[in-house]
């Protein structure tokens, strides 16, 4: 989630995204209808997600570097406010963040899906002629869609010495809405348990036992439905650096989430 500079347009906030209808395409398809013909006992059976409207929220866009006016207008972030979004971080080879979210997140869409959840994405491609949607949009998203949760995914660009990663969950603040602290605060919980049954090693150097809660992020801030913002790890770190470029690792990061969302929902 570190950054190398700032992030968004005003004429495009209202619309919430800054891609164009061609980048639909991109975007993961949905999971083909279940038969009419099965058992409520069979659905949940094989769809124990059905009815849980769940939003992802891939940090950052690809282009956000080439947009610096538009990435760094500010935005309200909750009470103050911040530029509308980051260029994100990368690994020493060059592997951005925003390329790394966008992979994990298009996987775990997937699976969710095929676990009967509704998913919604806060963006649909992956282009270096994009940039934001801005996080007062990404913030609001949970909001929009009335969803059961919200994770935003990113990674961290620390000092190469610290690994693993960690959660961040929003402070209790007097504007926020009532009761999303706790819920919250049981989502990171239920992730850093998913993520560590797939022996992710849990952060070194931020947060205690992979748990951080913050107050000035405007993607937490401003959702009124529980979120947490996932930091896969640190993209500066050798050793997280080379399960972030695989795809057998995205693979499983996908899956610790996965199991972190069941946990959470009970599921």
């Amino acid at each position: 989630m570190r950054t190398l500079s700032g992030v968004c347009l005003a004429a495009v906030l209202v619309a919430g995204s800054c891609s164009s209808p061609a980048d639909d395409a991109s975007a993961p398809a949905d999971a083909g209808d279940t038969s009419s013909t099965e058992s409520p006992t069979h659905e949940a059976a094989h769809e124990p997600l059905r009815g849980k409207r769940i939003v992802i929220d891939p940090g950052h866009q690809l282009g956000n570097a080439r947009f610096p006016d538009e990435i760094n207008r500010p935005v309200p972030a909750g009470g103050f406010t911040k530029p509308c979004n980051t260029t994100g971080t990368s690994t020493d080879d060059g592997y951005a963040e925003a390329t790394l979210t966008w992979q994990v997140s298009t996987i775990l869409a997937r699976k969710l899906r095929r676990l009967g959840a509704t998913v919604h994405l806060t963006r649909h491609s992956n282009r270096r002629d994009r940039w934001g949607p801005c996080v007062s949009v990404r913030g609001r998203a949970g909001n929009r869609w009335k969803a059961h949760l919200k994770i935003s995914v990113h990674a961290d660009g620390s000092t190469s010495q610290g690994r693993g990663f960690h959660l961040i969950a929003p402070t209790r603040r007097e504007d926020s809405k009532p009761g999303i602290h706790r819920p919250s605060k049981r989502l990171a919980k239920s992730i850093r348990h998913g993520l560590r049954a797939r022996h992710f090693a849990v952060s070194n150097y931020v947060g205690e036992n992979g748990l951080d809660f913050r107050g000035d992020l405007g993607t937490l801030n401003l959702s009124e439905v529980p979120t947490v913002m996932a930091e896969l790890g640190n993209m500066r770190n050798r050793q997280d650096a080379s399960i972030m470029t695989s795809p057998q690792g995205r693979q499983r990061y996908a899956r610790g989430l996965v199991t972190g969302v069941r946990t959470y929902l009970h599921r």
